[in-house]
């Protein structure tokens, strides 16, 4: 029940510190529903006016334990209700579902009767008591009927449809669209003078007359499993954790006929029981972490959050490098600049971040890592969960980001160096671009252990990544003209600078750096310098007869990678005319290049050079690192145009 307890923790420590977020934390006692209309009464419980929200409103609602959870069957709001519930004129009008109104008005009375009643609530009690509400509803064209009976669809040709009706879900029933206007749920205004809050679910007091009610009407007492103290048990507990329309809860015993306890135990208390507070507090606490944006990742019903429990900023897991580092440091600029160490910089930039968090962390902090998924529409699961200091996290996440750092190139306009994020690594490993896939969810979950927990990465991962990286031809193709080429080489260099990532950070040992290595003398290594020397003499070539198409060391790179000495024979021969043009066109570059091979081949150690078995994934290291280093070496005026204006693969 730990998670339970640093939710509760979390709620302690951030309720009203005006921590921001998208929704505030609810108070207990209280549930998150979508208005459809607002009704603006006075404080004698008359009508003023009614409109209909567009766009709905998600809004905070006083609720009991049941309604808060309710699926179907009755069970009251204490306010902000639907229609079926609020108005005692709903059947007189033809309201196509059962009218709960005997039970809501039940309820608001016995409030209204208590200790703990408030004039607000008395107002829209007397209000109600009138029984005229659709009728008002009516007069104020918030609700449409036709010969007296509540429309179920709008189906008036060629006249755009009220709010109402854009603001309802269509319900398949025997195969006919209804929006039963019964369906929607109100809002109250209150408008008494001398009262500066008249909205409702704005009102604190309100708030705490109704926490006052619901909490004095509660007579289970036992011990809280997650607190150790004896205390109000709650019967049910908390839905609509992701948003307003989520019915899947984490705890739940109301089926007394399956096997959800029965078997193990006769009754649901003796599985577990929590606190009424506690669990309040808690799942409210989880639902304002999961509104945030900036703490949560979303994939589908998937939902990935980390939190500091006294509400503090953390970076995110699920982050790549560029959205963690967002300083606005840019890349050394001057005419060495292309020759500086981008590694060092990345390393200088992604300390100073790490430093802020730990300055305001701490090293007593208490980081939580939770995932959460839903498996049916009633039943949601932890699917992963950690517990960290503040330092031990900030280790993790500097770790991961620090070995599986590399230069990356997303698109033309977006590069930088540093480590991928898991669903674009999920896109480089499988070419998904689905964001609701399952696999997209199964790899990450299975990357989540890799950046908090340290755990090696998936070896199966590594391969398929390796696998598509040494594609070059495979890839999305456009519909239209020269940008199918193109865009097939921006998503080969993004997958390609991922897997290049991690291989490197799968083999710390190795000490791989982000720049050419000219003293690494590794068979592999080798080979992948020599290919991207090769592609880049015949792109060379290919730039200088006006010629747009794949290089021949891309077209045979899967084989190559297979069988690098029987490739590299068949792509040597395969040179010969290009290195004639460039004779002819650029006798300088041509003995550079030359030179350059000369130069690697001469670095084989042994019989390395005709050892013929599988390259491993650092000859895409050297590839890459090598292609960057020869696009740097611009010597002249002419070839600057050149890199500037070629669309050449090997352009990184």
């Amino acid at each position: 029940m730990s998670w339970i307890q640093r939710l509760y923790e979390t709620y302690e420590q951030c309720a009203g510190k005006g921590i921001p977020s998208r929704q505030p934390l609810l108070p207990i006692s209280h549930t998150v529903q979508q208005a459809h209309i607002e009704v603006c009464i006075d404080g004698e419980g008359n009508f003023k006016s009614a409109r209909a929200l567009s766009p709905r409103e998600e809004i905070a609602i006083p609720a009991t334990e049941k309604s808060a959870g309710r699926t179907s069957g009755e069970a009251a709001h204490a306010l902000a209700d639907k229609i079926q519930y609020c108005a005692g004129d709903y059947q007189s009008f033809g309201g196509k579902k059962p009218s709960y109104f005997k039970g809501y008005i039940e309820q608001l009375r016995n409030w209204c009767a208590s200790p703990h009643k408030h004039t607000k609530a008395q107002a829209i009690l007397d209000y109600l008591e009138k029984g005229t509400l659709v009728a008002d509803l009516l007069e104020a064209k918030v609700l449409y009927a036709c010969d007296g009976i509540l429309l179920t669809a709008w189906d008036s040709k060629g006249e755009a449809p009220p709010d109402i009706f854009r603001q309802l879900t269509p319900k398949n029933e025997n195969g006919i669209k209804v929006q039963d206007q019964g369906d929607a749920l109100l809002r109250w205004r209150v408008v008494i003078p001398g009262d500066l809050q008249d909205r409702t679910w704005l009102d604190d007091s309100l708030y705490q007359a109704w926490i006052g009610y619901d909490t004095s009407n509660k007579q289970r007492h036992g011990l809280c499993m997650s607190t150790g103290k004896e205390t109000i048990i709650a019967e049910q507990h908390p839905a609509k954790l992701r948003h307003g329309g989520d019915k899947a809860k984490l705890i739940s015993s109301n089926d007394t006929v399956g096997y959800t306890f029965r078997g193990r135990f006769e009754e649901a208390d003796q599985a577990c029981t929590v606190g009424f507070d506690v669990t309040q507090k808690a799942h409210n606490a989880l639902r304002w972490l999961l509104s945030d944006q900036k703490r949560t990742f979303r994939n589908g019903e998937q939902r990935i959050v980390a939190w500091e429990t006294a509400g503090h900023d953390i970076p995110s897991p699920l982050h790549s490098s560029d959205e963690f580092i967002d300083d606005e440091d840019e890349l050394p600029e001057g005419p060495d600049a292309g020759r500086q160490d981008a590694g060092r910089f990345f390393a200088q930039r992604l300390k100073r971040k790490i430093t802020g968090y730990q300055s305001t962390l701490g090293d007593t902090a208490r980081v939580v890592v939770m995932a959460l998924d839903a498996a049916t529409t009633g039943r949601m699961a932890i699917i992963y969960y950690r517990e960290l200091t503040g330092s031990e996290f900030l280790a993790r996440i500097d770790d991961w980001h620090t070995r599986f750092a590399w230069p990356q190139h997303y698109s033309k306009e977006h590069s930088f160096v540093g480590a991928p994020a898991p669903h674009d690594i999920t896109n480089a490993a499988f070419g998904t671009q689905d964001k609701d896939s399952k696999l997209l969810k199964a790899t990450i979950e299975r990357l989540l252990p890799c950046i908090i927990d340290a755990v090696p990465l998936p070896r199966d991962l590594l391969q398929c990544t390796f696998n598509r990286a040494c594609y070059p031809q495979v890839g999305k193709e456009p519909k239209h003209g020269r940008q199918k080429l193109s865009t097939k080489r921006q998503e080969w260099k993004k997958t390609l600078g991922i897997a290049c990532a991690l291989y490197k950070g799968s083999h710390p040992q190795e000490n791989y750096q982000m720049s050419l290595e000219t003293d690494r003398t590794t068979r592999d290594y080798l080979y992948g310098r020599l290919l991207a020397v090769a592609d880049r003499l015949e792109g060379l070539a290919l730039y200088a007869a006006g010629e747009n198409r794949d290089t021949n060391a891309a077209k045979l790179m899967p084989r190559f990678a297979n069988h690098p000495y029987s490739t590299w024979t068949q792509l040597e021969l395969l040179l010969t005319p290009y290195k004639s043009r460039l004779r002819v066109k650029r006798p300088q570059k041509l003995v550079e290049l030359e030179k350059l091979l000369q130069d690697i081949m001469n670095a084989f150690v042994g019989d390395d050079f005709r050892n013929d078995k599988k390259l491993s994934g650092e000859f895409l290291l050297a590839y890459h690192c090598q292609n960057k280093d020869l696009w740097k070496k611009t010597g002249d005026a002419e070839e600057d145009e050149e890199s500037k204006n070629a669309d050449s693969i090997n352009n990184p």
